[in-house]
């Protein structure tokens, strides 16, 4: 059994297993029958939500779901764990507070999986990662650009560097900067030498600084042959993103979310315990 809550926390090996699991996912349907997985998911969450939940039920297992603000009950979380820990055999759990992930997992003896925080979305940045797999095989040695303020994806992306040694840069204006993370703050001279861009939605409060950090089509061009542009969802067309560029070759976005059911449903079975 092992959690997932950073993708720091978890090793090489284990990131190549979850993946050879995703290549055989049609292997372990029913692979958890008569188990009972809780989750903890707001209203607002779609994709996440919908692919967790409809993974868990093709395995075999049952769902029981519940909004995250149930975890913000005056009950101490080690408490509500310790009740779940006589009936779940699992908990996949979105919830700003990566802390009281972190609890709950020190907390209960089945594992946990952080399916989102406001620091970090290690699935979604495992599954963005397997379906670069499938289009470059050097896909550990390709250049990274991270194009946005820092925030839950952007330190999911570094800590994916940190594990696996991608090469990461991030473009930005000063002020909103990963540490550790290489800045270059023209966008312009950023794409140049650059294969993956990254980008995330901009929050309302900063967006007239990010201005003349739109990734375009022209400036997509300047990148890499063969690039591709991957922003994360829900991004909006003539904000991170230009409308064109997202109708252009270099988008691959719809592609690669096709895989977060198989790659999600792959680290719960890794996380319970199939090898």
């Amino acid at each position: 059994m092992k959690d997932l809550i950073r993708l720091t926390d978890i090793t090489t090996t284990d990131v190549e297993n979850i993946f050879k699991i995703a290549d055989h996912i049609h292997d372990y349907k029913g692979a958890l029958k008569d188990k009972t997985i809780v989750l903890f998911f707001p209203s607002s969450s779609i994709r996440t939500r919908v692919t967790f939940e409809k993974g868990v039920h093709e395995l075999g297992a049952q769902v029981i779901l519940f909004p995250s603000d149930t975890l913000d009950k005056k009950e101490d979380i080690r408490d509500v764990m310790g009740y779940l820990d006589h009936w779940a055999d699992g908990v996949i759990v979105r919830h700003p507070e990566i802390q009281r992930v972190d609890k709950m997992a020190r907390s209960s003896i089945f594992p946990v999986i952080n399916a989102m925080t406001s620091v970090n979305h290690p699935c979604e940045v495992l599954s963005d990662l397997y379906s670069l797999s499938k289009l470059r095989e050097d896909y550990l040695k390709l250049n990274y650009l991270f194009v946005g303020a820092t925030g839950n994806i952007g330190l999911a992306w570094k800590e994916a560097s940190q594990l696996l040694g991608l090469t990461l840069k991030q473009s930005c204006p000063k002020g909103h900067e990963m540490e550790e993370i290489e800045l270059i703050t023209n966008l312009d001279e950023a794409v140049i030498g650059q294969d993956i861009i990254l980008t995330d939605p901009l929050p309302s409060a900063i967006k007239g600084a990010f201005i003349d950090h739109q990734v375009t089509l022209d400036r997509m061009k300047k990148a890499n042959e063969n690039a591709l542009l991957n922003p994360c969802p829900p991004f909006t067309r003539g904000e991170e993103v230009s409308s064109d560029v997202i109708d252009s070759r270099y988008f691959v976005g719809y592609g690669f979310k096709k895989q977060l059911l198989t790659v999600q449903q792959a680290i719960i079975l890794y996380c319970m315990g199939h090898r």
